[in-house]
């Protein structure tokens, strides 16, 4: 079967599970889903093109996308009058003293003709005042900080623009962020990549579990602002009253319904530029270079090419896209929530889409985003209604009975395991395979 037919069928048969849920639970359901498998398929197409097309194993998925997540409290939560007042200059000029500590470090290594030795301790000396007179500086205005008013405040806000803007600085966020990371632990072997990028994404994470001035923490930020209308402004429009007399829909679904619509719009049109982007790429001389360094790093060595140097490139646009689509999800649940981003767990469900997809093919990397989120939001209650079939004719009083129903939602994570055993039987290159050029 030609990959063409595979993608054919593939997302027929996903747009067809998606109308099923519609009709048999809700539309609301089905267009949730819809949503989510779109901004997982944008966060694969970012792995994709490190894994894919470049060799590059980065387990720090959710760090990438947890920033993407802060942006849009930079960007569209509105300033805290009071909390700039007591310290927020403070704090900026704290940060820029700590950050030039470590450009003045970088520029050493790269002008000075002294020798390492020398270089080196006077980095560390630089980077550690740098370090010390910050928290000499910002110590004090956080306190103050996330004492107003905590349990509704209690930190800096943002600026008070569009959340849309928020989306391409999450990207710009996560593509700093990768830049510094793929300088440090790029040129590492593979495994312990893998290992350094999962351990960073756990510091994002925890920096932003912990500094309440920035994020809340743990509080979490609730409210964010909106893209698309809200239900109860289209509850009052005369034509959304129309819709809902001719459709027989109660006003409050139909006005759901449009919300998620208008998200699916805005989402849709994203996947579809990130992926005619990623094809042009892929298909280019730099496309074909890359998947050269990918297949034997030795011979393109030998051809000139710099090999760190390409990674890196290639780092900070997957990583980008990751942060892209959690500024995007963010943004979909209307809240930050620090503690929700778990890196070992849905590292590994988004590192499945690339592998059940067809590393390397970025249209695999989409249906392998549809699949694998379809099946984790619905394998529970497949799995309840399993459970309810199989133990029907025992008692309800069984304790047996009892402790399956019970648990009927954790057989996800024997159902993703079950998937991808099947798929790397049947399919190891994945569902829709890369196509040698």
């Amino acid at each position: 079967m030609t990959n063409l037919a595979r993608i054919k069928i593939s997302y027929f048969l996903m747009i067809t599970a998606l109308i099923v849920v519609g009709f048999l639970q809700s539309w609301n359901v089905a267009l949730t889903i819809f949503n989510l498998c779109v901004i997982s398929s944008i966060m694969t197409l970012g792995i994709n093109i490190q894994w894919g097309n470049a060799g590059i194993v980065n387990f720090g998925v959710m760090g990438f996308a947890a920033l993407g997540g802060l942006a849009n409290i930079i960007i569209s939560m509105p300033p805290t009058s009071n909390a700039w007042n007591v310290g927020g200059e403070m704090i900026i000029i704290g940060l820029m003293i700590f950050t030039l500590s470590v450009f003045f470090s970088i520029i050493l290594f790269k002008k000075s003709n002294l020798n390492n030795r020398v270089k080196y301790i006077i980095s560390f000396i630089s980077i550690i005042s740098g370090y010390f007179i910050m928290r000499f500086l910002v110590d004090v205005p956080i306190e103050k900080i996330e004492a107003i008013e905590p349990a509704k405040t209690g930190y800096l806000g943002g600026f008070n623009l569009p959340v849309l803007l928020s989306w391409p600085v999450g990207g710009l966020l996560a593509a700093f962020s990768a830049f510094i990371i793929g300088k440090i632990s790029l040129g590492l072997r593979s495994d312990y990549l893998a290992i350094a990028t999962l351990g960073i994404s756990e510091i994002i994470i925890y920096f932003l579990k912990n500094e309440d001035w920035l994020s809340r923490g743990v509080k979490n930020v609730n409210g964010l602002p909106r893209p698309v209308p809200y239900e109860i402004e289209l509850q009052s429009k005369e034509w959304v009253l129309k819709v809902s007399d001719y459709l027989d829909i109660p006003i409050t679904e139909l006005s759901s319904i449009i919300v998620k619509l208008s998200y699916s719009i805005l989402f849709i049109l994203v996947l579809l530029i990130i992926l005619f982007l990623l094809e042009i790429a892929v298909k280019s001389p730099w496309g074909r270079m890359m998947r050269a360094i990918r297949d034997n790093e030795v011979s393109a060595n030998a051809m000139g090419k710099n090999i760190k140097q390409r990674h890196l490139q290639v780092f900070i646009i997957g990583s980008t896209i990751v942060g892209l689509a959690g500024a995007m999800l963010t943004t979909l649940d209307g809240q930050f929530t620090p503690v929700s981003y778990q890196p070992l767990r849905y590292t590994f469900l988004i590192w499945i889409m690339v592998i059940v997809g067809g590393s390397g093919n970025n249209f695999g990397s989409i249906i392998g985003g549809f699949l694998i989120w379809f099946f984790w939001v619905q394998s529970e209650p497949l799995g309840l209604w399993f459970i309810s079939q199989i133990t029907t004719y025992i008692s309800d009083t069984n304790i047996i009975k009892s402790h399956l129903l019970e648990n009927a939602a954790h057989i996800r994570l024997m159902f993703m395991g079950l998937i991808l055993l099947i798929t790397l039987r049947f399919a190891p290159k994945g569902l829709i395979p890369e196509v040698k050029r």
